[in-house]
Formats: structure tokens, C-alpha cells, sequence
């Protein structure tokens, strides 16, 4: 017995999800196929797993059901964003694992991940079912009751030969027209003329608070490191989200967010190399084209937190990348009152927003942010849907 993409996807949606993001599995294109032609259910096409995790993050942080579709191997890209973000800060998903390998009957690449996919579930503290067509209702039930309940993702490991494969009859042309209603913007990109050279002034302190200057009470996603402890030492506020880990998925989050509210202006506050741990988040935001998305970008050409340690931004220009990407305007600025008008016009125009800010490898010494992950959860959502 098998059930078909379009009845799967009613059944989700009858029990709220609302929201999907992930890397495709031919085991479920019926159901992407779809999602991709769906009125009212978004697909997002992530470039990896676990920025579909990070996308799912960000979207029930706007308040709505998300739900990330991946293979198994996926499980081991988006380990990482699992354990220290999904898992640490308790933030409820689907997991939707096609099983590849099942029964040791698949292509060679398959078959170790095949044996070894309700392990990995189990060792990371994921409750799971193994998904069936005659017991379809009752497995959704029980996902949305234990996520809710435990306030954790929840995984379906599907098997092969439970969703109809190739039936949708959506052709390419069909799909595209879908991501294009999405995606399509609203007027001409606007790129600002971008310096030829970039010579730091501020440190990233003094960058922050000139960023703070252009906010009002917009959510803002801190990437992890030394960024969120100087931004708090600045002065704390109930719309900020300081990232603990998950290093390179505050552009992730902040993306799905903003494409689940669409009306409220969203920032991220990223570092280099946050942004070139993901670097696939610059086209996905430009295809996706979310108006009110202001992605900032603190270059200190060092790692920081792990003892400054040489990025390979002394070589390459991030703003140049988010500008060939289709970024709707791209800025570079490396003084304290740039820093402000910049972000003060990415706020009051239609985006996305690129704001390359270069600043000294200084960093304040501040202490730690005394929140638990929970407590950052809670409170960040309870702003985000007031």
C-alpha cells in the first residue's frame, strides 16, 4: 500500500505543518513535486540539510509548523545544526528521512547510512516511527503530540515504496512557475557602487552599536562567537536571538524567519566566517528574494573565538559574492555613521539587504549572556509573535 504526494501532503497540512524546507529524495518527489506546485504549503529548496534545519528554526520562531524532508545521508550533514540548535534550544520540527539502504537493498553509497539511520536517531535523542501507508494518520498524530509535547524535532524514517514516486505529473516549467511566485521581485536591484578598497576604523563593538542606532524592535539573529556577548553588553533586548552554536546558521534562521512573516523586517548580524560556512545562503536568498531581509556582515578577516586565527576574507570580498548572487542592494562600509545609514535605508526599502561591514579583529572583553537556551527561545519567540 502506498499513498501519494498530494495525500501526504494533505494529511500534513491537516495537522498544521505549515512550512517545508530541504534537499531532495527521489523516494519522496511525488510529495516535493507536490509541495513545489502547492498554493498555500511553501517548499523551500535548501542547498543543504542543515540549513533546512536552520530555515525550520527560524520559521517556527514566526510561528508556524515547519517541516524539514531529507535523505539519511542528510542526517549526517545536519548532525551539527541538530545537536546545537534544533536539540539544544528545543525548537519543535518533523523530520522527514527517506530510508535509503533499507535492508542492505540499495546502491553501495547507501547501505552503511541504510544500517546505521535509527542509530544515529536514537544516540541524538530524536524519537522516530518508521512510517507506513495503513498507519499514516496515526504516526502524524503521534509526531505532532510528542513535538509539541517534548518541544523537540520528531523524525519519520520512510522507507521506500510508502509514497508513490512520479505520479504528480508536475513537469519543470510547473515548478519553476511555483519558486517564481516566491521569488519574483518588485522592482530592479539597486547595487551601490562598492569600494575598490576596504580599510577597518571600528572595532565590532563600535560597528554593533552603530548598527543598534537604525533599530527599532525588528527581530535580530546574532551569528555565535564573541558577537553576541558584545551585542548584549550593549544592551539586552527581548527580539534578540544570541546564537550558542550552530556556527554559520544565523543567515539560515534569519531566511526563514522572514519568509514565514513576510511583513516584518528582519536582520541578521553575521561574521565572515559564519557566512563562509554557508556560503549557499547567498543565492537561496537572492532566488527567494525576501523584501524585508537586512543580512549584515562584521569582517574581522579572523576566527575570533577560537584564538583569531586567518580567514580567507583577507583574499575575498563577501559583498562581492552576495553582489553576483542578486542581492536587491549590496553595501560596503567601514565607519560608524555608514554603518547606521546603511542600515537605516536597507530598513525603509524593499531587499534583500547585503551590508558588508569591515572592522578591526578587536575584541571587548564582556562577559557572558546569562540566559539558557530555553529562556533565549522563549523569549524570542513570545516577541517575534506579539
Amino acid at each position: 500500500m502506498t499513498v501519494s504526494g498530494a495525500e501526504l501532503a494533505a494529511l500534513l497540512e491537516r495537522r498544521g505543518f505549515d512550512f517545508f524546507a530541504g534537499v531532495p529524495c527521489s523516494l519522496i518527489e511525488d510529495l516535493i513535486a507536490t509541495l513545489e506546485a502547492h498554493p498555500r504549503l511553501p517548499y523551500i529548496p535548501a542547498p543543504r540539510e542543515d540549513v533546512a534545519v536552520g530555515l525550520a528554526a527560524g520559521a517556527w520562531f514566526a510561528g508556524r509548523r515547519p517541516a524539514v524532508l531529507m535523505q539519511n545521508s542528510g542526517l549526517g550533514t545536519s548532525l551539527n545544526a541538530l545537536a546545537s540548535l534544533a536539540l539544544m534550544y528545543g525548537l519543535p520540527s518533523l523530520l522527514l528521512v527517506t530510508w535509503r539502504g533499507h535492508r542492505g537493498k540499495d546502491a553501495p553509497e547507501h547501505i552503511l547510512t541504510g544500517e546505521i539511520s535509527p542509530r544515529l536517531l536514537e544516540l541524538l535523542g530524536i524519537p522516530y516511527r518508521v512510517l507506513a501507508a495503513d498507519t499514516l494518520e496515526a504516526d502524524l498524530s503521534w509526531v505532532v503530540e510528542t513535538m509539541d509535547r517534548a518541544m523537540q524535532p520528531v523524525a519519520l524514517l520512510v522507507p521506500p515504496g510508502v509514497v508513490e514516486i512520479g505520479k504528480a505529473g508536475h513537469g519543470a516549467a510547473g515548478r519553476t512557475r511555483s519558486i517564481a511566485r516566491e521569488a519574483t521581485p518588485s522592482g530592479d536591484a539597486r547595487q551601490a557602487g562598492l569600494p575598490r578598497v576596504l580599510t577597518p576604523r571600528l572595532s565590532r563593538l563600535d560597528a554593533i552599536a552603530a548598527t543598534r542606532k537604525a533599530l527599532g524592535r525588528e527581530p535580530v539573529i546574532h551569528a555565535n562567537g564573541y558577537m553576541c556577548r558584545e551585542s548584549f553588553s550593549l544592551g539586552d533586548r527581548p527580539e534578540n536571538f544570541y546564537m550558542i552554536g550552530s556556527m554559520g546558521l544565523a543567515s539560515a534562521i534569519g531566511l526563514g524567519f522572514s519568509l514565514a512573516d513576510r511583513d516584518t523586517a528582519t536582520v541578521v548580524l553575521d561574521g565572515d566566517g559564519n557566512l563562509l560556512m554557508n556560503l549557499g545562503i547567498l543565492p537561496l536568498v537572492a532566488a527567494l528574494h525576501p523584501r524585508r531581509f537586512v543580512h549584515i556582515v562584521f569582517d574581522n578577516e579572523v576566527y575570533g573565538s577560537t584564538g583569531s586565527q586567518r580567514s580567507i576574507t583577507t583574499e575575498i570580498r563577501l559583498d562581492r559574492l552576495a553582489e553576483a548572487a542578486g542581492y536587491r542592494t549590496v553595501a560596503a562600509v567601514t565607519d560608524a555613521d555608514g554603518i547606521t545609514q546603511a542600515v537605516q535605508t536597507a530598513l525603509d526599502r524593499d531587499g534583500p539587504h547585503f551590508i558588508l561591514a569591515k572592522v578591526t579583529a578587536e575584541e571587548a572583553n564582556v562577559p557572558r549572556i546569562p540566559y539558557t537556551p530555553h529562556q533565549l527561545r522563549d523569549r524570542f519567540r513570545a516577541s517575534a509573535c506579539t
